[in-house]
């Protein structure tokens, strides 16, 4: 596996599995800055034991929020004085990069003129994604693939038959629509990936742009179990998962004592960027976050209780509308009665200086999904080098373009893990 110089030794499967441990063990040693969820607790414990961080965090403008943010490695640098650990997190989070040249990216994305019903987003993330696993030597099979459109930018650069994999049968339909009109070598199928009886044909190079949860594990283990010759797959959505709690794949994170143990609602972490939303739905986000914050407060005093109250996500049509008509919505899913004289515009104010407080106080929290999306992966690697692969793991693309930028790319070296060789 390739790893930064700082995390390299002699046996590059022990590399991986060094790798986890001090993520692991990094991890456990700070939970209590990332397991407590301040949306949903006005005051996290760790304020009591890190009070000059709180008053540091507390204290940001909200121009420095925006920053720190969307550049986690620059408030890691600012708070390490507060947590000195954190010095250690670009040595855990830094991974090599996959594409040698932006070129070499744009050479692999699908001309405009042939993107049909392909976002502009999506059209560049296939194409970086290709120009991290080419040359491609093995019959393609793209694993839920939606329209086609990765399967559609891999069939230029293979001489090789590439097929799609996908449920919905009307993408089927559109995506092989797409591919006659252009004349590409790309067939979609319909398939639930999910089905028990799945098997896939030995000696495939089995791919994934972003599947989820339990959709990249279950092509992990049919790849293996089949013999798939290559699995790359960027994954995505972690949480989404029939599982309360994460189970690891390797057997040596499963053997592991100290191993972190994370629920559901915790996967989601490593997922909660939006450095690619559009400003416009950051801020609806931002009003609407302030609305749940709101009710929250509201709750809390006519419950006479301190504990944060779920509520469902919201129809769309309240996204247009103003918080009294998002509380009176909330407050009837809850089984909960607003008085005639509820003091709306107060309650919103409280919701709105909530959000502020949050939104700093998240920013201890947000330093760790990085390190926690990594801590999966490298669950992930240790499984296929378990299986008999060599993997490498790496960035296929900037941050800007995607937050889920994190590519395995597995080859099959036999049937037992790789033998120990001599770091260079």
């Amino acid at each position: 596996m390739t790893l930064p110089p700082a995390a390299s030794l002699h046996d590059p499967v022990e590399s991986i599995y060094s790798h986890w441990q001090r993520l692991n063990r990094w991890l456990l040693a700070h939970q209590d800055l990332w397991r407590p969820a301040p949306f949903m607790e006005p005051r996290p414990g760790w304020i009591g034991h890190y009070p000059g961080l709180a008053a540091e965090v507390e204290g940001l403008s909200d121009a420095d929020c925006a920053g720190f943010d969307d550049h986690p490695e620059w408030l890691a640098q600012r708070l390490c004085r507060f947590v000195p650990a954190l010095t250690e997190r670009p040595s855990l989070v830094t991974l090599p990069q996959l594409v040698s040249h932006p070129d070499a990216a744009i050479a692999c994305t699908l001309p405009e003129i042939r993107a049909t019903d392909m976002p502009g987003r999506k059209r560049l993330q296939a194409g970086a994604f290709t120009a991290a696993i080419v040359p491609l030597a093995r019959p393609l099979l793209d694993w839920c693939c939606g329209k086609g459109h990765l399967s559609r930018t891999l069939c230029g650069h293979s001489t090789e038959p590439v097929t799609g994999l996908e449920w919905d049968d009307a993408l089927v339909a559109d995506g092989n629509r797409l591919a006659g009109r252009f004349n590409d070598g790309v067939t979609l199928q319909r398939q639930d990936v999910m089905a028990p009886d799945l098997t896939l044909p030995a000696g495939i190079h089995g791919v994934a742009l972003h599947a989820c949860g339990d959709l990249h594990r279950r092509l992990i283990r049919r790849a293996c179990e089949d013999g798939a010759a290559r699995v790359s797959f960027s994954p995505c959505c972690y949480h989404l998962t029939a599982t309360a709690d994460y189970q690891p794949l390797s057997e040596r994170a499963t053997a592991c004592p100290d191993a972190l143990t994370l629920k559901r609602t915790e996967l989601r972490l490593a997922v909660q960027e939006t450095v690619t939303a559009p400003a416009r739905v950051r801020a609806e986000r931002a009003r609407v976050s302030g609305w749940r914050l709101g009710f929250d407060a509201w709750q809390r005093e006519r419950r006479g209780v301190d504990d944060y109250l779920p509520v469902p996500s919201h129809p769309t049509r309240l996204t247009g509308a103003d918080f009294e008509a998002f509380c009176r919505w909330a407050a009837e899913k809850k089984g909960l009665a607003l008085a005639a004289d509820t003091d709306f515009a107060y309650w919103q104010r409280m919701g709105e200086q909530r959000l502020a407080q949050v939104r700093r106080h998240e920013l201890v929290q947000h330093l760790f999904r990085r390190p926690l999306e990594l801590w999966l992966v490298l669950d992930y690697g240790l499984f296929l080098e378990e299986q008999g692969y060599d993997v490498t793991l790496g960035t296929f693309c900037d941050r800007a373009l995607t937050p889920r930028n994190l590519l395995v790319d597995a080859v099959r070296v036999g049937g037992k893990p790789p033998a120990p060789r001599s770091r260079p």
